[in-house]
């Protein structure tokens, strides 16, 4: 009894001993373990930053790349609407001395017609009536006064200027002889000067000028030379109105001519 005595009060004595020992080292262990726990805090939270700071920089370069797309489509918008404005001038511009030499024609017709002037002179009136006929008009009709007097309604009437202009050529196609010729190729030739097609437009002022007899000759020299001036060629423009001064001295194409000299 005196020996289990004796095991209990050695055993008393060795943990007496023993919790000075565990205390001492327990906050030791519990330092290290705050400051690794400290450290791992610091380094994930400085990640997540830099990886916010990242994905900020990706998204204005996106909205950077977006801007500078939408700008680019801008100025390509604003050159086309620059373009068509531009066409639509020229358009108008057109228009606009096509009428001039319209109302230019029918002030002759009204001219001749106050006159009296027929047979020979009534193909001009009949030019300045209109400009209006298709081709299955004029090869529905066997009379060739009625297929030019069609052909010319498209231009005052109906204002229909590329039907008169396969009219007229339809019409010089099937009347190559007609006395009706010289104007033909002069309508044609005012139709292309007003579409701006000069070198059509020469062409058939440069037919109306062969024929030597048609009222129409000193006009279209005139045509030539604006033709020729439009052209800035100034040298041959005044050797047109130059002829017809000289060829034709007391009309109103020469008046026009030395305006334009």
């Amino acid at each position: 009894m005196f020996g289990n005595l004796k095991r209990v009060i050695t055993l008393t004595l060795l943990v007496s001993a023993a919790g000075p020992v565990l205390a001492a080292s327990a906050p030791v262990s519990d330092l290290n373990d705050s400051y690794t726990a400290s450290s791992g805090s610091s380094e994930t939270t400085s990640q997540r930053l830099q990886r916010l700071l990242d994905n900020s920089n990706r998204v204005q370069a996106r909205l950077q790349q977006q801007v500078d797309s939408q700008a680019a489509d801008l100025s390509n918008l604003r050159g086309t609407i620059e373009r068509n404005n531009y066409d639509m001038k020229q358009m108008v511009e057109r228009q606009r001395q096509l009428f001039i030499e319209l109302d230019k024609l029918r002030t002759e017709v009204n001219e001749l017609k106050k006159s009296g002037v027929s047979a020979a002179g009534s193909s001009t009136a009949a030019e300045t009536a209109s400009v209006a006929a298709s081709s299955e008009v004029i090869k529905a009709s066997g009379d060739e006064q009625s297929a030019y007097q069609a052909a010319v309604d498209l231009i005052l009437k109906d204002r229909d200027y590329d039907g008169a202009i396969t009219a007229l050529k339809d019409f010089q196609v099937k009347y190559p002889n007609s006395g009706y010729a010289a104007n033909a190729h002069y309508w044609l030739g005012q139709l292309y000067f007003a579409k701006k097609q000069d070198v059509d437009s020469a062409k058939s002022f440069a037919a109306v000028a062969s024929y030597k007899d048609s009222s129409k000759r000193a006009d279209a020299l005139v045509k030539l030379g604006d033709i020729a001036k439009r052209n800035n060629n100034d040298k041959a423009a005044n050797k047109y109105y130059q002829q017809v001064i000289s060829e034709y001295p007391n009309s109103s194409a020469a008046k026009l001519a030395q305006s334009n000299l």
